[in-house]
């Protein structure tokens, strides 16, 4: 049965004397446990351009610290030089990969098959810190890693590793750390030790790398990247959205399908004719599928928090009434999911990247200057959003204002795209940005009451129904707010200071 939890660790860089310290009294509430030594044996999977590490993501059989154990650690964030990403365990024989550990990696692997590409042996002498009841709060580890090649040791290095517990507060770090580098520990590093045993080749950028950007940037370098960071972050989400790990991933997966189709639109005048057309579709979708889990998402955060804000009794009526909306959105990931391991969608993954890795920009367009042509190619959208935000005014209809939005998105879009080569473009893509939320706001209210109005049916308790009836006046209430602060948010976008950049 695999195991999920997320793991927050401090890796420090450790010089050959160093000893780990007495750790008692470094929080006032931790009890130190006796340290243990142990020997792991670990052995790491990756494609044989290791694009898993590359991005972030590692899949490791180990043994030496209880059963044997297949993990899989998904990409994450580094925020003070902790690392902190979703990690999967499933125990189990080293000669047979488990289907379950391959699916959560597929999309970043696609075809190409799992093989060792390192195998490392660790001495592990680690400390546990525990709180009064017994309950785990820490490890802090001393590591004397080997790298082996061939049953030989072809090079060592030392690193002290903290990790948090689940649950146990961060605030526990700032201490231990402290206490770490009296005793001679280096700064934060969050390199893995697998980018360490494989060297330069384990740091190269990830699959589609981002060529070139900044002010020097020609059309071709900026098209280029605007297209490898979005299939980047494609891929980089597939496995949240696969493990469900809460609502980031489905988000940035969608996201990402709607930047690459606004970007192939965007840029179809500077790119060979039909290129990006079939991607597009496909595309369309994908980005449909992950919208139908996003909206729910989006609806349960909306509909949760305001829900919490109620009396006890509606408050509790309002949540067996949003069951519904739970099992409509677990109905919608399982059909994201099928879609997610069948083969057409491995076949755009590979079409993506090799879209983005080689764009068929047109060849009298490819080595102009970016901050010249993007201005230039953004201008249309540009102008089509100021005729229909000028056309709307206070009467403007709900759906009037969602076509604004979805404009407004194009435009900052290409924005976005165009900051990569033009600093002037990134204050004009955050005004549309601040624009874009308030009239998502305003949609969102108006998707909710028409759920909330669809969810009382004839079998649908009085409680309940009064439940629904309070959450519709709320969405009313939020959608009027929202709908007087469009026009605001709108004369900041388009202040001639903001926009000039496109005047170039």
């Amino acid at each position: 049965m695999a195991d999920r939890s997320i793991e927050r660790e401090v890796k420090l860089a450790a010089w050959p004397g160093f000893r780990l310290p007495d750790l008692a009294g470094v929080a006032g509430f931790a009890e130190v446990q006796p340290a243990i030594e142990r020997q792991l044996d670990a052995v790491y999977y990756d494609a044989a351009d290791l694009r898993l590490i590359r991005a972030g993501a590692t899949v490791r059989h180990r043994s030496g610290d209880g059963d044997p154990t297949w993990t899989v650690k998904v990409p994450g964030k580094v925020a003070a030089g902790m690392l902190a990403r979703t990690e999967v365990n499933e125990p189990g024989p080293a000669d047979a990969l488990p289907e379950s550990v391959l699916a959560l990696v597929r999309g970043m692997v696609r075809r190409a098959p799992l093989v060792p590409v390192a195998h490392l042996h660790t001495v592990r002498t680690a400390v546990v810190l525990r709180d009064g009841g017994g309950r785990a709060l820490a490890e802090v580890s001393d590591d004397e890693v080997s790298v082996l090649e061939d049953g030989r040791v072809a090079a060592r290095f030392r690193e002290v590793e903290v990790e948090l517990a689940p649950g146990a507060p961060e605030l526990l770090l700032g201490p231990l750390l402290e206490r770490l580098r009296m005793a001679g520990a280096g700064d934060a590093d969050p390199t893995p030790k697998l980018v360490r045993a494989l060297g330069p080749r384990a740091l190269a950028p990830p699959d589609p790398p981002v060529l070139g950007h900044g002010a020097l940037a020609t059309v071709a370098d900026v098209v280029q990247a605007a297209m490898a960071g979005s299939v980047q972050r494609l891929l980089m989400h597939d496995p949240l959205v696969r493990l469900d790990a809460g609502p980031v991933g489905v988000h940035q997966a969608r996201v990402s399908t709607r930047r690459l189709r606004s970007d192939l639109r965007t840029f179809r005048e500077l790119l060979a004719p039909g290129f990006g057309e079939g991607l597009r579709a496909s595309l369309a979708g994908l980005a449909g599928d992950l919208g139908t889990v996003r909206d729910a998402d989006v609806l349960l955060i909306r509909l949760d928090r305001q829900a919490a804000a109620l009396d006890r009794a509606d408050a509790v009526a309002a949540r067996r009434l949003l069951t519904r909306l739970r099992r409509q959105r677990q109905i919608a990931l399982r059909h994201v999911l099928e879609v997610l391991d069948g083969e057409p969608y491995l076949d755009l993954l590979d079409q993506l990247v090799e879209a983005a890795n080689h764009p068929a920009v047109l060849r009298q367009a490819a080595t102009l200057p970016a901050s010249d042509a993007l201005a230039k190619v953004a201008s249309g959208p540009w102008r089509k959003l100021c005729k229909r935000a000028d056309e709307l005014g206070d009467g403007a209809t709900d759906a009037q204002l969602h076509e604004l939005r979805i404009t407004v998105k194009r435009v900052r879009y290409a924005a976005d795209a165009a900051a990569l080569a033009i600093a002037e473009a990134a204050p004009h893509a955050a005004a549309l940005s601040e624009l874009q939320g308030v009239l998502g706001e305003q949609h969102d209210a108006v998707v909710a009451e028409q759920w909330l109005r669809a969810a009382v049916t004839a079998g649908t308790s009085r409680n309940q129904a009064l439940a629904a009836g309070l959450l519709v006046a709320e969405q009313r209430r939020e959608a009027a707010e929202h709908r007087q602060q469009w026009q605001e948010a709108w004369a900041e976008a388009s202040k001639k200071k903001v926009r000039a950049w496109l005047e170039r």
